[in-house]
């Protein structure tokens, strides 16, 4: 069985095991998505820390080249295992560029530097945007980069 099938076969098997409101709700897409998502936002976090905190970067450009370092292993993860893409990968790509540079410049940058303004230091203040940007990308790759509503919602 390949790696691909395993990772879909396990997403379905947790979410079917879900209590019933939960099951309802939670496709087998959105927990990949938290795998995948969640082990790219690590990778975004520490790169973060090496680039702020080792190299000296500003702020704005350690959370850029970590944020373009992660969105991109994210996008290849999730074609690969957690979405069936509709679309040819060109146009796809296309898509998932715009869907980044709108989550980048308003949740990213927005909500990690409005926090980092008022105090907060700058690795709290990433996390909470990485609340928010879960959100916005999980709708956005599910329904706009990877495929229409309806396409795989719970297989």
């Amino acid at each position: 069985m390949r790696a691909r099938d395993r990772f879909r076969r396990t997403c379905a098997a947790v979410a079917g095991v879900l209590p019933g409101p939960l099951r309802r709700v939670v496709a087998p897409s959105l927990l990949g998505f938290g795998v995948v998502n969640g082990s790219t936002f690590a990778v975004d976090l520490l790169l973060l820390s090496l680039l702020v905190d080792g190299a000296r970067l500003p702020l704005w450009l350690g959370v850029t080249v970590a944020y373009a370092t992660a969105f991109a292993l994210s996008f290849v993860l999730n074609r690969w295992l957690n979405f069936d893409p509709e679309r040819p990968v060109g146009a796809q790509v296309g898509i998932y560029v715009a869907v980044v540079a709108v989550n980048y410049a308003g949740i990213v940058l927005g909500v990690t530097h409005a926090l980092a303004h008022v105090g907060v230091p700058y690795q709290p203040a990433r996390l909470a945007a990485g609340v928010c940007e879960a959100a916005f990308m999980y709708g956005a790759m599910r329904w706009i980069v990877f495929g229409r509503a309806g396409a795989r919602t719970r297989t």
